[in-house]
């Protein structure tokens, strides 16, 4: 069955990096894109980034762009959100999501159980 696990969450300080994993497994990796979505201590889900199914497109919300950084090696069935210059803002449970298709779209069919990312002094 479809599969999909998080690592990399942790406590940082205002201005430190974080590197978040999504190892997938049971279905074509290669063929889907993915996304990063968080969601903040008492708000709804919020669309992070995303990327197409061979890499080459990447998109990401306003609130992280210029600081966040998404990549996948197919080879390795893995999607990575490097997160730089992180912010208080950012403390969030970070999901990842698996598209429905090859190209981004707002239909995602399988989630990860996330990981806690805290941004504290």
């Amino acid at each position: 069955q479809v599969q999909l696990v998080e690592s990399g969450g942790d406590l940082a300080q205002p201005g430190g990096s974080l590197r978040l994993s999504c190892a997938a497994s049971g279905f074509t990796f290669s063929t889907y894109a993915m996304n990063w979505v968080r969601q903040a201590p008492g708000k709804g889900l919020e669309w992070v980034s995303g990327i197409y199914s061979d890499g080459r497109d990447t998109y990401y919300a306003d609130s992280v762009k210029g600081r966040f950084t998404i990549s996948r090696d197919n080879a390795k069935n893995t999607v990575y959100l490097q997160m730089n210059n992180l912010k208080p803002e950012d403390t969030a449970l970070y999901y990842c999501a698996k598209d429905s298709r090859a190209h981004m779209t707002t239909s995602y069919d399988y989630w990860g159980q996330g990981t806690q990312v805290t941004v504290s002094s």
